[in-house]
């Protein structure tokens, strides 16, 4: 029997009366990964998570969670999963402590050991009240309620939101040892360094479809590799190159962009001026993340 995935969604539609929020989406997520969800505010993200969540009724598509019906099944999934909202709502009256403790009692369990090091990690004092706690708090008490609980996928939505640099940190090596845990995590997000540092894959979606999909190095074929580099002789001649555009002539540096099918000839005619100083940079999640839009809307982002 072929291994279900613990998120599959093909061709959702989700509507809003006359608004379509979701045109078709896709999302495949695969057992063990860390899976990026990127796209610009109003682009669908929070309402496909709400849709595996079984907190919306799509209308067209199919959404599966562990081969699963996120509303039918929507009770044993939840033991299976944990979700932090970017914006997270305590329950006034309960300390930090026990809003993590029975939200872990409500999933598949706790490892206390991990629970009490988070709350350490990220410098949570666990016997305030939930009235009393800040946005970067409450974000806290759902990040270390979620990863101490037993659960296989962690359904996250900008959880880093709110948080002071050295907890983000601490949140980024904690996402770091979930994925070696063989945990399964879906992470939302609008930082994409974040997304750059911690993904095996991510799925780009724009205006409620899917625009791209796969791993960082499968996606650079997308954009160019910007070249820098500083000749001991004359700069040869790149402008008969086919996929190189020369941005910037200095002498004997030149800084140019190319395409991947032009990297090869364009290292052979640097090198044979002689190269003394050469820096190739790939292209970052934000220049992928750029192309893609300007590829669904058919206008230039440079």
């Amino acid at each position: 029997m072929t291994e279900q995935l613990p998120v599959d969604v093909r061709g959702l539609v989700k509507r809003f009366g006359r608004t379509t929020a979701l045109d078709g989406l896709d999302l495949r997520v695969r057992r063990g990964e860390v899976h990026g969800f990127l796209g610009p505010n109003g682009s669908g993200k929070t309402t496909t998570l709400r849709v595996l969540l079984g907190l919306l009724r799509r209308d067209a598509g199919v959404a599966r969670l562990f081969g699963a019906d996120p509303r039918r099944d929507a009770v044993e999934l939840h033991r299976r999963l944990a979700y932090v909202p970017g914006d997270v709502a305590l329950w006034p009256e309960l300390t930090g402590g026990e809003t993590i403790d029975f939200l872990t009692a409500l999933r598949g369990g706790v490892d206390q050991a991990r629970r009490d090091s988070l709350v350490d990690r990220f410098a949570l004092d666990p016997t305030v009240r939930g009235r009393a706690y800040s946005r970067g708090n409450r974000q806290k008490v759902a990040l270390v309620a979620a990863l101490a609980s037993d659960v296989e996928l962690l359904v996250l939505d900008e959880p880093s939101a709110g948080l002071d640099p050295i907890v983000d940190a601490e949140f980024r090596r904690a996402i770091g040892e979930e994925r070696d845990r063989g945990r399964t995590v879906l992470l939302s997000s609008h930082v994409l360094s974040e997304v750059e540092a911690l993904c095996d894959r991510m799925t780009i979606i724009h205006r409620g479809r899917t625009v791209e999909s796969g791993s960082l190095l499968e996606l650079r074929h997308l954009t160019r590799t910007t070249v820098i580099s500083e000749l001991a002789g004359p700069v040869p001649r790149l402008d008969d190159l086919t996929g190189v555009h020369t941005s910037q002539l200095d002498g004997r540096r030149v800084v140019c962009e190319a395409e991947p099918a032009a990297m090869q000839e364009l290292m052979r005619r640097l090198a044979s001026t002689g190269i003394v100083r050469l820096d190739v940079r790939p292209p970052t999640l934000e220049q992928l993340f750029l192309a893609d839009i300007a590829r669904d809307t058919g206008v230039e982002t440079s």
